[in-house]
């Protein structure tokens, strides 16, 4: 691992608004710096870059993080590449901490370097195969794309491998995926006279190989088996050259195979990725709505199209955001993307896919397709078939539009259907309970998403709560908090335990910002209440006129709060009984104490009023 001292050393020195820079045009903006978020297809600058604070936060789409998140996030970085790519910026070396850390980053690099050496030869055989090029040729490819794409050919030979790499029988090979070994102990390649398709990770490194069949044959696809460098519920297809083109055309296409994509590109759609060999996950849809708020799923017409459709559907049910949609688009039973966009042009398919069907559509019209809404039988049935789904739905605005088409769909009313689904309505009942609790929550529970920005009322913030805000507003202001009154029965409490046992084992309080400061928690149990609380901080910021007086009062209130959980327990200790008289005086005594103590506080601070 890399010692934290020399994390926070790091982003101490740098400065995030230049690290950003480098990748967005940034404008300044009072103290801060803006720009187009990057994780989400947007037109005016919500992005924002905090020097002070060292810490950026999308106010669209929820994204937050230091520079080192942000080169995670942006390049598709892992924790230690993104430090070292930040270090070598700044001109500083990575210290190695522990051999083990050592070898274990040495393994991924050497898988690396074999997929490299592979996608160089497999690209240099294609060369010299007039049979593969003919494919090619015959499916409209030109040199450009294959190049483009870096496709290649494995040629028709058990150990082809064997000419460029001096140790076959390197664990390497067979940990790439590169190669198999059978029951018998005998090697062999495992991509024979097959057309390639590099897999790329986000910064265009190849992690894995895609092999189709020369015209017939099975398996007509191929897919690299799952490698410490390639999971294939986790990667698309063309993301990495796509990255762009889906940014400047405002949505993403997902389509089901390699030659969709490169076709697709070779006529000038360039925001098109594909699954591999997998339906798509959750994963891959909030992949996407970082890169725009617009997908649309492309599929054949035919049945098996709308089954893979269907799956989809299902699989992003959690990952539905108010502010995003996904669409589906059914191309006609003769068509393909490939073949379709060959016969139509480019135009008509942007037209086609500007067309597609909504989510909400599609879903509605399966449902009523299965479950003819023609009698109360099946009108009970569309219900029961439709609750599974639209309770997944995590959009609570999206979610309310589907309660209201199935009560249109089924003839019952939206408060039935929500009864019917255990969702609490907005009818006349609950305005009476509320005001008799003295209270009102959401319509809807939060959505789950990490990276949601908050709608509607927040709820006010608990006496912790508001300590952690001032807190990593003012950092050094951990060494004032009276850790034997913090609460560990909430995030918030124990994230400030956290900060306080750092200053107590002697540990300066990162010196690089905000952004060092979550840093700091990176990977620890209180990491997400950090990055949460921190996002919270940069849209309303205590004004530093009366932060000094709010702190102040916020630890009388600590210290009135727990006084006040004592009480409470002294209080049912004396109504269960079966006390001593000694016992009964004492916690009298006590109670009558804690009473004269909170009400000392009560006058002192307000602390009623906080």
């Amino acid at each position: 691992m890399i010692p934290q001292s020399f994390v926070q050393d790091l982003l101490a020195r740098v400065d995030i608004v230049d690290v950003i820079e480098r990748y967005l045009p940034l404008k300044k903006g009072g103290a801060n710096y803006f720009a187009c978020c990057p994780f989400h297809g947007e037109k005016s600058a919500s992005f924002s870059v905090s020097p002070s604070k060292q810490f950026y936060h999308c106010f669209g789409c929820g994204a937050h993080g230091s520079a080192i998140g942000f080169l995670m996030e942006y390049s598709g970085l892992g924790f230690v590449e993104a430090v070292k790519e930040l270090a070598g910026q700044v001109g500083l070396q990575v210290p190695d901490d522990g051999k083990q850390a050592q070898h274990q980053d040495d393994g991924h690099d050497q898988l690396l370097e074999a997929t490299a050496a592979a996608s160089r030869f497999y690209r240099e055989q294609l060369k010299h195969a007039p049979v593969a090029i003919d494919y090619l040729k015959r499916r409209g490819l030109s040199g450009e794309i294959a190049a483009r794409f870096g496709i290649g050919f494995a040629p028709d030979n058990w150990q082809a491998l064997q000419q460029i790499f001096k140790d076959y029988q390197s664990k390497s090979l067979s940990d790439a995926g590169l190669v198999i070994d059978n029951d018998a102990g005998r090697r062999y390649d495992r991509f024979r006279n097959r057309i390639i398709f590099p897999i790329h990770d986000r910064r265009g490194r190849v992690i894995a190989f895609g092999g189709r069949v020369l015209d017939s044959g099975e398996p007509k696809y191929l897919n690299s088996p799952e490698t410490p460098l390639f999971e294939k519920g986790r990667e698309l297809y063309g993301l990495f050259l796509a990255q762009k083109p889906i940014r400047d055309n405002g949505f993403a296409l997902v389509v089901e195979g390699y030659m969709d994509v490169v076709a697709l590109a070779q006529y000038g759609v360039e925001n098109a990725v594909a699954t591999l060999g997998t339906a798509t996950t959750p994963h891959h849809i909030n992949t996407l709505l970082r890169q725009t708020d617009r997908i649309v799923f492309c599929f054949d017409g035919d049945a098996a199209g709308r089954r893979a459709a269907w799956r989809a559907l299902e699989n992003s049910l959690e990952a539905l955001r108010d502010d995003s949609a996904l669409a589906f688009l059914f191309l006609p039973a003769e068509h393909d993307p490939d073949s379709f966009v060959r016969a139509e042009g480019a135009d008509a398919f942007r037209s086609a896919a500007k067309a597609a069907l909504p989510l909400t559509g599609f879903l509605m019209q399966e449902l009523i397709q299965r479950c003819p809404p023609d009698t109360p039988e099946g009108r009970a049935r569309l219900v029961h078939e439709a609750r599974p789904l639209i309770t997944r739905v995590a959009a609570p605005l999206l979610r309310l539009q589907l309660v209201k088409s199935l009560a249109e769909a089924s003839e019952l009313s939206q408060q039935e259907i929500e009864h019917a689904f255990g969702f609490q309505s907005q009818n006349q009942p609950r305005q009476r309970e509320e005001r008799k609790s003295g209270r009102r929550d959401d319509f809807f529970p939060p959505s789950p998403q990490r990276n949601a920005r908050p709608q509607g009322r927040r709820k006010p913030p608990s006496t912790s709560g508001t300590l952690l805000r001032l807190v990593l507003q003012h950092p050094n202001w951990a060494a004032r908090l009276p850790v034997d009154l913090l609460p560990n029965d909430n995030d918030e409490g124990r994230a400030l335990i956290a900060i306080v046992d750092l200053v107590s084992l002697g540990e300066p309080i990162p010196a690089g910002g905000l952004g060092a400061l979550i840093e700091r928690f990176r990977e620890t149990p209180h990491s997400e209440t950090f990055a949460r609380v921190a996002s919270e901080q940069v849209e309303t910021e205590f004004d530093e006129a009366v932060v000094e007086t709010l702190f102040e009062d916020t630890l009388r209130k600590l210290h009135a709060d727990t006084v006040t959980r004592e009480i409470a327990q002294l209080e049912s200790r004396i109504r269960e009984g079966g006390l001593s008289s000694d016992e009964s005086r004492q916690l009298a005594h006590r109670l009558a104490e804690l009473l004269m103590e909170k009400r000392n506080l009560v006058t002192a601070g307000k602390v009623s009023d906080l």
